[in-house]
């Protein structure tokens, strides 16, 4: 007598899921979704490498994010100043969000608020030494653990990765532009 083995747990979920999901939309590819999910969980589990590899400078992913932004800038693009506009843009992130984050990194000394020079009515924020010595203390362990996960991944197959992706986000943000369109008339 040959015993049958059952697919293991999260395969089974998976099919369940699947199944739910085209019974609300059966047109939907199933490929799609298992890609979406999968896409998801992995950028999940990184974010929370990246929270983790933080945890011992009191900062969150998002704060430190902006830190090292404001590092780049002054490094690379010999800019000492962002607008919160741009640090906005540059993290992908609402206005409000990055406003609020904004103020705790300057209430824990790690960034300032100066006018903008050119307009008053606006303002530039700044790292402090402080919060540019937080990101130069931490910047190359940080790098490290997020490097590490990639290692699972040949050179050529990262490369591809990276055109995948591309490809996918353009393709998304076309999608995001025209559903927006949409909405709004």
């Amino acid at each position: 007598m040959t015993q049958t083995t059952s697919p293991p747990p999260d395969a089974e979920k998976r099919q369940k899921w699947m199944a739910f999901v085209q019974s609300l939309s059966p047109s939907i590819d199933p490929q799609a979704v298992r890609l979406m999910d999968e896409l998801r969980m992995v950028s999940h589990t990184m974010y929370q490498i990246g929270e983790s590899s933080l945890a011992v400078t009191g900062l969150s992913y998002a704060q430190y994010r902006i830190l090292l932004g404001l590092y780049f800038a002054e490094k690379m693009e010999h800019r000492t100043e962002l607008n919160p506009s741009e640090i906005s843009e540059r993290q992908g992130t609402s206005r409000n969000t990055i406003s609020a984050l904004i103020r705790s990194l300057e209430e824990e000394g790690l960034v300032e608020r100066h006018l903008d020079h050119n307009d008053r009515r606006k303002f530039n924020i700044c790292l402090t030494a402080a919060g540019r010595q937080k990101v130069s203390d931490h910047a190359s362990r940080h790098m490290d653990v997020v490097g590490r996960c990639f290692k699972a991944l040949t050179k050529a197959e990262q490369e591809t990765m990276s055109q995948l992706l591309a490809k996918l986000s353009q393709h998304i943000s076309a999608a995001k532009k025209s559903i927006m369109a949409q909405t709004t008339s």
